[in-house]
Formats: structure tokens, C-alpha cells, sequence
């Protein structure tokens, strides 16, 4: 079923129906659309995530980050560390 539900979100995202930037429901509001449990939402949005379909902004929901492909690799988070390291260092 979380397979199926990701699909579905993807293929969604991808079709433009989910714009970049709009919030998908709470993990509650779509488990009790679908009637599912909410750990099958859950893993969903894992996957989603993990593809770089769609970002955490903590309490504030997950948004769509993008039509398509796999999130880019860590560029912002390597400059923080080296910028932390260089900082440490002095």
C-alpha cells in the first residue's frame, strides 16, 4: 500500500497537479481520506523525501520540492561543515 500511495503522489507531482512550494495534507488528514494507517502515510512521505519529491519543514507540513529526478547531493551541507571545521580550527 505505501508503494501504491507514493506512486500515486509521484505521479501527481509530476503531472503538475501538486505545484513546487504546495503543501501536501497531514500524514492524519490523507490516512483518514484513503482508510489507511497513518504509518502507511507515513512511509509514503518517507520515500518521497528520500527521492526529492518533497521536503520536511518540520511542523509546518511537507512541501513539493520538485517535478522530478533525485535531490542533489549535499553542496550546502559540505560548505557548513568545512565553514564549521575552518571556524573550529582558529
Amino acid at each position: 500500500m505505501t508503494k501504491q500511495i507514493t506512486d500515486q503522489l509521484s505521479g501527481l507531482i509530476e503531472s503538475g497537479a501538486m505545484t513546487v512550494g504546495s503543501y501536501l495534507p497531514s500524514e492524519r488528514e490523507l490516512a483518514d481520506s484513503l482508510k489507511v494507517a497513518r504509518n502507511v502515510v507515513r512511509g509514503s512521505y518517507e520515500n518521497l523525501v528520500k527521492a526529492g519529491r518533497i521536503q520536511s519543514e518540520g511542523r509546518k507540513g511537507r512541501t513539493v520540492r520538485s517535478s522530478g529526478g533525485k535531490k542533489r547531493g549535499g553542496t550546502a551541507k559540505t560548505s557548513r561543515s568545512t565553514a564549521g571545521a575552518k571556524a573550529r580550527k582558529k
